[in-house]
């Protein structure tokens, strides 16, 4: 039976005879909360606290109701419950500011009991307190409590208030109720833009993107919040052109981006590789004076590392002034990727020496630059650091570096017997490193029994298929790689197809396998062919062990001729200024055929190449890689 059926409720709010709830504010009420409104942390808010029980002011409400407010601000939050359960006769008013702490401070249940409390113990609730509830059943998806906080407001009369409709919108919305969500948007006297802006935010939630769309095509005056909100949603949902669309759209109506929406279109910057973009919103950033915090500073790390601009990702690092572990943690991944190995390190050790407190993310970034780089013993002295030193338990993540770690230098028998030692069990990732490395190593009888388990243990999505298909013929077992291959297509999945793009003049080109729909395709094919032509007089020849198909030899030449990477940079070769830096981005590991190609490439055009393939990014000049072959 629901709490509030077995409560009757009088609307009436209990103040003790000697509160000075409704007293002008004398000079120590003012003097107590101006002091307590510059507390950054709970021990500047102790003193106060003492000061204020010898003054005999611990049951001025006015007080109490700051305690409540700056502790929870100070994420002291089991202070903020010991002040309110010292409390004598707690109105509304406290109830509401110990159940906002409580949201904030992300304990949704428990600040649901204290409002269930306060209607058992007679406390009669308003909209303000309504709000505050129905925000912890959003964010804690109790659907069941909302609906009866639903009930209590209709009873109460307070679904007419602006603030309680949009809480129950996003309630409803947030648990797939659409339904329900539109019946309290009808509801409304008049078209709110920001209850469209609720339910845009709901559909994109679970990937409605059409409905998310015609939605905000109804909304008449879409503020910046609006924008920021559509554009999140995209990027979250894998769309970032359309992210980026929305985003010029925005800028065309005038309409100021905000610090969110910057990060929100730095990420899609990131994922589509767009360096001139991230650029422009890097000068957005600092022309109309928007506030480089962490969270600004790290999407802008997080863009130029991944768009290959490592240098220049380091540069917003050096010049930032608030910087967190997140901001550590995304230069550290950025020099992971950019095969900066040692500068991950050495940042890694100044940051503990300066006092920062590392994350489980933080080891993933340095230990992905151990792995990337080679770094064996670097590599085991951070992970075994992790308990010693941080009292971090290692994760699947950091057990998975370090397979991957041996693995690349050829200590693959070594890499075997840390799996089996692991306190973990190993996960696909893990099984598919080691295989990788038995199948560039040559170990046939270890990457066989990973095989076996991957196709054996449940792991079997397309790109394990491939993983293991790929391994056996490049030990030339094309009938197990045929075998594999028709387990693929039986299973009904589908091959991830590769995909390759280049950023010319803002714009964003992308190129699959023997891609013919360009509307320069001539033009590209044909300095495809006269690049074979220079390969071949370079002393290149083709790795054909890496078609995995039984097909004859000219065959897999053919198909090695006409990968998307090539394509995308034969495009940026006939489309950009000489000797200019030509930026790739893959969606697939770029094959070892390949690899050497563009080597050879950036020997003989005089070009930098940067490519990003789904493991790290590779810096090709003058003939060498950046990765030094580890990847």
């Amino acid at each position: 039976m629901s709490c509030f059926t077995q409560v009757s409720i009088t609307p009436s709010i209990h103040i003790p005879p000697n509160s000075n709830y409704n007293n002008p504010k004398s000079h120590h009420r003012k003097q107590t909360i101006t002091l307590l409104q510059k507390c950054k942390n709970v021990n500047q808010i102790t003193p106060i606290h003492s000061n204020v029980i010898k003054n005999g002011q611990q049951h001025d409400q006015f007080i109490i109701f700051e305690f409540l407010r700056v502790c929870s601000k100070c994420d002291a939050i089991d202070y903020t419950l010991k002040i309110f359960q010292q409390t004598q006769y707690p109105n509304v008013f406290l109830y509401t500011a110990l159940i906002d702490g409580l949201v904030f401070s992300g304990l949704y249940s428990h600040g649901i009991r204290i409002y269930v409390e306060m209607i058992e113990n007679f406390i009669f609730p308003d909209n303000f307190v309504i709000s505050s509830v129905l925000k912890a059943c959003v964010i804690g998806l109790d659907l069941r409590m909302g609906r009866e906080v639903h009930t209590q407001a209709i009873k109460l009369g307070f679904c007419s208030n602006r603030s309680v409709r949009l809480k129950l919108m996003e309630l409803y919305g947030k648990n797939r109720e659409f339904e329900d969500m539109k019946r309290v948007f009808d509801e409304m006297p008049e078209r709110d833009d920001v209850a469209l802006t609720v339910m845009i935010s709901s559909y994109l939630d679970h990937e409605l993107l059409s409905r998310a769309s015609n939605i905000f095509d109804m909304v008449k005056v879409k503020d910046t919040v609006c924008w920021t909100v559509m554009i999140d949603g995209l990027v979250r949902n894998g769309k970032m052109n359309k992210a980026l669309e929305y985003f010029r759209q925005m800028q065309r109506e005038a309409v100021r981006a905000n610090e969110v929406t910057v990060v929100c279109v730095l990420s899609a910057c990131s994922q589509l590789g767009a360096l001139e973009l991230g650029k422009w919103i890097h000068s957005y950033i600092e022309n109309y004076d928007l506030k480089i915090n962490h969270f600004v500073g790290s999407a802008l790390i997080n863009m130029y590392s991944r768009c290959g601009s490592i240098d220049e990702a380091e540069r917003v690092f050096k010049t930032m002034k608030d910087r967190e572990v997140s901001t550590y943690n995304s230069m550290i991944m950025g020099f992971a990727l950019n095969g900066k190995s040692l500068n991950a390190v050495e940042l890694f050790q100044r940051m503990i020496e300066e006092g920062t407190k590392p994350t489980n993310i933080t080891f993933v970034g340095v230990l992905t630059a151990c792995s990337h780089g080679g770094l064996v013993d670097f590599g085991f002295e951070i992970f075994q650091s992790m308990q010693i030193d941080h009292c971090i338990e290692p994760q699947i993540e950091h057990y998975g570096c370090i397979v991957d770690l041996l693995g690349r230098v050829g200590r693959v028998k070594e890499a075997y017997k840390f799996i089996q030692n692991m306190k973990v069990m190993p996960d696909y990732i893990i099984w598919g490193s080691f295989l990788n490395a038995c199948k560039i190593h040559k170990k046939f009888e270890l990457g066989d029994h990973a095989a076996k388990i991957l196709l054996n243990h449940g792991y079997t999505d397309t790109g394990t298929y491939v993983l293991v298909s790929n391994f056996y013929s490049s030990f030339g077992k094309y009938e197990e790689a045929l075998l594999v291959r028709s387990k693929l297509k039986e299973s009904d999945l589908e091959k991830e197809p590769g995909c390759s793009s280049i950023e010319v003049n803002n714009e964003i080109h992308e190129f699959f396998l023997g891609d013919i729909r360009h509307p320069q395709k001539k033009e590209i094919y044909k300095k495809l062919v006269e690049m074979e032509k220079r390969l071949r007089f370079e002393g290149y020849y083709p790795q054909l062990d890496v078609v995995s198909q039984d097909i004859m030899d000219h065959e897999k030449e053919r198909a090695l001729a006409i990968h998307s990477e090539r394509l995308a940079i034969c495009y940026g070769l006939i489309s950009t200024e000489p000797l200019s830096t030509i930026r790739i981005v893959k969606n697939l590991r770029v094959c070892s055929d390949c690899h050497t190609m563009i080597k050879l490439v950036s020997k003989i055009t005089n070009r930098k190449i940067i490519m990003r393939d789904r493991n790290r990014f590779h810096h090709f000049e003058n003939g060498s890689c950046s990765c030094a072959d580890y990847w």
